[in-house]
Formats: structure tokens, C-alpha cells, sequence
């Protein structure tokens, strides 16, 4: 799928803030490598990125880099992938440098991929999520998503079950009213007082 050209503001950039937004490159898997395993039981292999990136048009993966700019020199600590299916955002990915946790990056890489979707023409957006993953449940209920279905042992390392968790239609007014609120809130959070430490 072509890349398109992402938007120079929040939550893709902003001069007030440490980091920016960015489409992940074939380079940037040796950084993100090291996030996989440490975030997920069961890591994906790096073949696996490469093949998203190269290979599956359905893909959109991106990252959250340190600096202002995207430059060679900017450290990788989140980044997040969807699939984009018919009109639905399918998010098949998230997670976040530990050493830079508790900072939000994690609720902003997921407002990073509701809104690149949109910008895809997704109606709605949906995932799975641990059946255990109170947290990220938590902040997914947040931002409007639904348990909408449960997938029975998922989960190949253990066989846990997977909630899915949708959103209502992004076109719905009541979803656009709460989620640009609390897109306007973390903004004013991450740049009133700096990328302060908090839960996510």
C-alpha cells in the first residue's frame, strides 16, 4: 500500500514535543527487535516485519521516534501496525520501549494508529487483546472500544482467549466528540508539563 504523506501535527508532530512520528523503514526492524521481545511472549520474527513492510499491501506500520525530526540518529521507542481490510483498521501490533514506559507513548501510538487509519478511510478500527491485559483493555475502553467477541486459546503460547475490541463507526459524532477530546487532553498533557510518567 503507497505510503501516504503524514500530517505536520499532532499526533504526528509537534515542535513542543520530543518525538515524531514516522512510517516504519526495512531499517528500522534491528530497533524494533529488541521492543518485540521484550513486549510479547510469543515475538514475531524479524522476517516477519520485513514481510509486512515489503510484501503485504494491506499493511501500515509505523513508528515513534525520538527528536523532531526522523532522522538516522533517532531512537525507536514505540511502534504500532495495522491492516487496512475493506474500510476496517485492524491493529495487529503495539508496544513500547520499557526503558521509556509510563511516559503515555503507548496511548499515542494508539491515537497515532486510529488517526492513520482514518486518514486510510477505516469506518472502524479493531483488535485482540490478552484476556489477562487489563492495562491495554483499559485504554482501549478509553478511546471508545467495545468487547465485540472472543477468540477461544489465541493466544499460541499459552492459549489464552483474545477479547475483540472495536470501535463505533469514526464517523459517528459522538465517537468524533470524545475521541478529539481526549486526543486535545493527552496533547495538553504530554506538551503542559512534558512527557510526564503516568500508567500507559
Amino acid at each position: 500500500m503507497a505510503r501516504i504523506t503524514l500530517p505536520a501535527a499532532f499526533p504526528f508532530a509537534d515542535p513542543d514535543l520530543p518525538y515524531t512520528a514516522d512510517w516504519m523503514r526495512s531499517s528500522d526492524v534491528r530497533q524494533v527487535m529488541p521492543i518485540e521481545k521484550a513486549s510479547f511472549p510469543a515475538p514475531w520474527p524479524a522476517s516477519a516485519y520485513r514481510y509486512e513492510l515489503n510484501k503485504n499491501d494491506l499493511s501500515n506500520y509505523l513508528v515513534l521516534r525520538t527528536g523532531s525530526d526522523a532522522g538516522a540518529q533517532a531512537r525507536v521507542v514505540a511502534y504500532g501496525g495495522f491492516w487496512l481490510i475493506l474500510d476496517e483498521g485492524h491493529i495487529s501490533t503495539l508496544a513500547v520501549d520499557p526503558a521509556w514506559r509510563g511516559r503515555r507513548l503507548g496511548e499515542w501510538m494508539l491515537v497515532i494508529l486510529i488517526e492513520t487509519a482514518i486518514l486510510r478511510g477505516a469506518g472502524e478500527v479493531t483488535l485482540e487483546v490478552r484476556a489477562s491485559n487489563h492495562v491495554a483493555q483499559g485504554l482501549y475502553r478509553k478511546y471508545g472500544f467495545v468487547q465485540v467477541g472472543l477468540r477461544n486459546g489465541y493466544y499460541h503460547d499459552n492459549h489464552e482467549d483474545a477479547l475483540i475490541m472495536t470501535t463505533p463507526r469514526v464517523d459517528d459524532r459522538a465517537f468524533q466528540q470524545r475521541y478529539r477530546a481526549l486526543v486535545e487532553a493527552l496533547h495538553a498533557r504530554l506538551t503542559g508539563a512534558g512527557v510526564e510518567r503516568d500508567e500507559v
